[in-house]
């Protein structure tokens, strides 16, 4: 029972820095971080150069 109660402490203090920022600025503070951007839908053109949809036949992507 004793390893059980010790065994569940070590768990919930190795779980708690995870709720922390992990950010900091240059001075080596911490504060809240970035909104992480979307990332952006891939286009396809076809051999033309008119807009597609993407895997169709003879469609790349664009760079």
């Amino acid at each position: 029972m004793r390893t059980l109660v010790l065994a569940l402490a070590v768990a919930s203090l190795s779980a708690t820095p995870a709720f922390a920022a992990p950010c900091k600025d240059a001075k080596g503070k911490f504060m809240k971080c970035p909104e992480k951007k979307a990332a952006a839908p891939v286009r396809c053109k076809d051999a033309k150069g008119k807009f597609a949809k993407c895997g169709t036949p003879g469609a790349k992507p664009m760079k």
